[in-house]
């Protein structure tokens, strides 16, 4: 289960995928569920946890229902329009957010990372980045050695579980700067579960 302090973080993260992403053109739920899976994929494979979201084999590659569920959120808050950010969140959420990244090593690297997968995979269309995602091999902490493709997972197996993964550093930002974000999302300050 996620805290408050998470669920803003991986709303704010997802806003920024979002902002990313964004000149590369077409976007669909499935492109970013992938692209957001690869994306926590590769900070936990580096040491780091910015995303906390669980996912689990879909038709389609992987999903998360706390990520659809914080896009439907941030598209009642009139945050995100289909996958467009509103001139609100450009203006105040993503400078908001780089700037809780400045000077913050563990914050800064996972930027990178997240930088760095969009660059990668933002170009690609759902079903390329969806051929990616089944290709990724994954292990159980019971057996290392032993890897399976995504493709070759039962569906709705559950494939990340974020609290389960032991990593060096995580994505944090103050109490101020969390209040700070969670109005610029345009969530009350009474936690950032609330819709």
């Amino acid at each position: 289960m996620r805290t408050p302090s998470q669920i803003a973080v991986d709303r704010a993260l997802l806003l920024y995928v979002l902002h990313l992403v964004e000149p590369y053109g077409l976007m669909s739920d499935v492109k970013l569920q992938q692209l957001c899976f690869l994306c926590e994929l590769q900070t936990f494979g580096k040491g780091f946890k910015g995303f906390h979201f669980e996912f689990f084999r879909f038709a389609y590659g992987a999903f998360s229902k706390d990520l659809d569920n914080d896009l439907l959120s941030l598209r009642r808050k009139e945050r995100v329009e289909n996958f467009t950010l509103s001139d609100r969140t450009k203006e105040e959420v993503i400078p908001l957010l780089l700037k809780a990244i400045e000077g913050v090593g563990a914050n800064e690297k996972v930027k990178e990372i997240v930088d760095a997968v969009v660059a990668a995979y933002g170009p690609q269309d759902s079903g390329m980045i969806t051929a990616s995602v089944e290709a990724v091999e994954l292990s159980t902490p019971q057996q290392p050695e032993f890897k399976i493709p995504i493709r070759d997972i039962v569906f709705h197996t559950t494939l990340l579980v974020p609290h389960r993964i032991d990593v060096q550093a995580e994505f944090t930002m103050s109490p101020v700067m969390l209040a700070k974000l969670n109005a610029a999302m345009g969530y009350d300050g009474k936690g950032a579960a609330n819709l």
